[in-house]
């Protein structure tokens, strides 16, 4: 297989896994570890298709609000709800499991509990809120936004899985366990790239600033309250990281 060849199939990979797009097949399927850097490219198509439903339904004349939720909801649906379902799992497991172990099984489960409602309500409200504002001030950024916060909010994915043991013995998470620091720099790199273009270098900055701080904090969290990461982690880091980008922009 070709180098671009290989970096072609990577892509697919990580669409595969991110998102319900389709994909198409693969006879032989790299290793989930070698696609984390085009992680941020899967991003892209999320937010591309999000950006486009808002652009068709302001154009409609469909309220900014409106418009705001339907973008909204296309990217939930283009995920299949993915990352929105790691977080509620975290939040259910740290807030309610006493070790652990329970943590563990409380995240495994697939009922939402009450910090989980309250974590997605949290999330989808700021969210909503942010893509309304600039719709109405800037309609505009609010869709260059769409797109540049879901490329930059899985950039850092890549480093949870290089830097954070996996707290599980199966899953995602651990069967993308032990990228490479080539994989996740290049993932990172992609990212700023996209966003120095589409935000500017300056906006840009801050930006990225603000995702990692708020990925490196969770982070931590993570390592204190399960050691590792898991897929849950990884989910709640993207939310968290899309949500601190929206309060840069839209602040």
């Amino acid at each position: 297989m070709t180098p671009l060849r290989t970096r072609l199939t990577e892509v697919q990979l990580a669409v595969m896994l991110l998102t319900r797009l389709p994909a198409g097949q693969m006879l032989e399927a790299p290793a989930i570890c070698a696609a984390v850097w085009a992680f941020p490219i899967a991003g892209a198509l999320v937010g591309s298709i999000s950006a486009a439903i808002l652009y068709g339904a302001m154009a409609a004349g469909i309220a900014p609000a409106l418009a705001a939720g339907l973008a909204l909801a296309t990217g939930i649906l283009t995920t299949g709800g993915l990352h929105e379902d790691g977080l509620a799992d975290v939040a259910d497991g740290f807030g309610g499991g006493h070790n652990r172990a329970r943590k563990l099984e409380i995240m495994r489960d697939s009922r939402i509990g009450s910090y989980g409602g309250l974590a997605l309500i949290l999330s989808l409200g700021l969210r909503w809120q942010a893509i309304t504002l600039l719709a109405v001030q800037i309609p505009n950024l609010a869709m260059i936004a769409l797109i540049a916060l879901a490329i930059s909010s899985r950039a850092g994915l890549g480093f949870a899985l290089l830097w954070m043991p996996a707290a599980r013995a199966d899953g995602m998470g651990k069967s993308a366990a032990g990228t490479s620091l080539i994989c996740a720099v290049s993932g990172l790199l992609i990212a700023a790239v996209a966003l120095a273009i589409l935000l500017g270098p300056q906006t840009a900055l801050y930006l990225l600033l603000a995702q990692i701080a708020v990925q490196l904090a969770f982070a931590r969290i993570a390592l204190r309250q399960i050691g590792g990461q898991s897929g849950d982690v990884l989910g709640a880091m993207q939310q968290l990281a899309e949500i601190a980008g929206w309060l840069v922009l839209a602040r």
